[in-house]
């Protein structure tokens, strides 16, 4: 997991080939005109969801974890907290592994929180447990889904 601040993501650019890509299409957006809605970037391998959810307290956050992208989460109206664990540690799945939607959830706790502010960025690899979505009120956000 990485949390940094979007004026230093080039210094991330060498972990994968699509982050420069990723963060070059947030720059074009215009966040005060942004609609929800999937845009494909580079075909399956990078796409864009832009999203408004509403927030919700830590119990209700459940872990998930994905094993075919990176998800690098953007809030973009609000600050947004995530639930971190470690795949590793986790070792209560609900149910079984969604291919098609590419999610996994646990009952497991996190093991820390972290709060990301409009103007950060969140990396999730699929080693890391996440449950997003942690606040009050709604949010606007951006997720990057990087193969």
């Amino acid at each position: 997991m990485i949390i940094d601040n979007i004026e230093n993501a080039a210094n991330y650019f060498d972990l994968h080939p699509l982050f420069e890509k990723a963060f070059e299409y947030v720059k074009s957006l215009n966040t005060n005109e942004l609609q929800e809605g999937v845009v494909e970037i580079d075909g399956a391998y990078l796409k864009a969801i832009i999203t408004k959810s509403c927030l919700r307290d830590k119990e209700s956050a459940k872990l998930e974890t994905h094993r075919k992208y990176i998800d690098i989460q953007i809030p973009i109206s609000t600050s947004e907290t995530f639930g971190w664990r470690s795949l590793a540690s986790l070792q209560n799945a609900e149910g079984t592994y969604d291919a098609d939607n590419d999610i996994l959830f646990f009952s497991d706790t996190p093991s820390t929180y972290l709060t990301a502010m409009p103007g950060e960025f969140v990396i999730f690899s699929p080693e890391d447990g996440h449950a997003p979505l942690i606040g009050k009120d709604e949010i606007l956000k951006i997720i990057l889904k990087v193969a």
